[in-house]
């Protein structure tokens, strides 16, 4: 695989505040990758060293096998970030066709138009009269201008409606389609369970978690069996079942938590409970999230 980004022991350090804390990883062409973490966590100083927009104080960052500030690498690259402003009195049309100005092989006004959902209207308006959204699909256009081979989407849905969420996933979607190389943080975990192919956990600068969504919440969660009875039977006959850990009774179903819901469903059957309509679940992306984020903070 095409090595498109390598971070190899990168460490950045504010005065007494290491922000980033000698992370390494690696991400491939085409991945969809997550990075995820709380506030404070080095998220976005992370985001800013791969774009080349700061130094790290130890360690090597590559893009394409080569620096981020050179201007062949700055030429493949679109970036969407959380602090982002756009100069007053110019039209959105003119903003744009600036930026697209700096690439060699820029996205037509007419593919800007249908990724971004801007009208004509809006095309020729100031910059200053649009909305708080049209500002983000603005800031999301001026990424994809330069048609780039990577992209960065530092909390690109900050501020979003549920429609505009949905429909800027979908063209997000669309990109991986084409094979582009994507890079996004979000405080909307179901956004990277939906979206990420592979999701990377920061904490207190570091890598805690590096996986795919399933794998992460196959190893720091625990799978529910939840079922109705056609028959009432005791909470407590239920705890005696090897591998279950946690029994919930809610809204006429019984919930188990077992830490293996194969052989938790063969002794069910087994023991020939009365039971119908079973559901099996993994457990969420959140749940994996706060358990891995508290346990190596504590050092478990």
């Amino acid at each position: 695989m095409e090595k498109v980004i390598e971070l190899i022991h990168v460490s950045k350090q504010f005065q007494q505040h290491k922000a980033v804390n000698d992370i390494s990883f690696t991400v491939n062409k085409g991945e969809t990758v997550a990075i995820l973490g709380a506030n404070g966590a080095g998220k976005t100083t992370t985001i800013l060293l791969m774009l080349g927009l700061l130094q790290p104080t130890n360690g090597t960052v590559r893009l394409f096998q080569s620096d981020p500030v050179k201007l062949e690498v700055r030429q493949k690259i679109g970036s969407m970030l959380q602090e982002t402003s756009v100069m007053d009195s110019l039209k959105v049309n003119e903003v744009i066709n600036l930026v697209q100005s700096y690439y060699p092989n820029p996205l037509s006004v007419q593919q800007l138009l249908s990724i971004t959902g801007f009208s004509n209207q809006d095309w020729h308006k100031r910059t200053e009269k649009l909305s708080g959204g049209q500002k983000r699909r603005l800031h999301f256009a001026l990424a994809l201008a330069g048609n780039p081979d990577l992209i960065f989407l530092d909390e690109p849905t900050v501020g979003m409606d549920i429609t505009a969420r949905d429909a800027f996933w979908k063209t997000v979607k669309e990109l991986q389609a084409q094979g582009k190389t994507i890079i996004f943080t979000t405080h909307y975990l179901q956004e990277a369970d939906d979206i990420a192919e592979r999701i990377i956990m920061i904490s207190d600068g570091k890598v805690v978690g590096d996986g795919t969504p399933e794998e992460l919440k196959a190893e720091w969660t625990k799978k529910t069996i939840s079922f109705k009875e056609a028959a009432e039977y005791s909470l407590d006959v239920y705890h005696s079942l090897p591998f279950v850990e946690e029994v919930v009774k809610e809204n006429g179903r019984i919930t188990l938590v077992t830490n293996d819901s194969d052989k938790t469903i063969y002794d069910l059957i087994e023991r020939k409970f009365m039971i119908q309509e079973i559901e099996i679940q993994q457990g969420k992306l959140e749940d994996a999230f706060s358990k891995l984020l508290h346990e190596k903070k504590e050092g478990i």
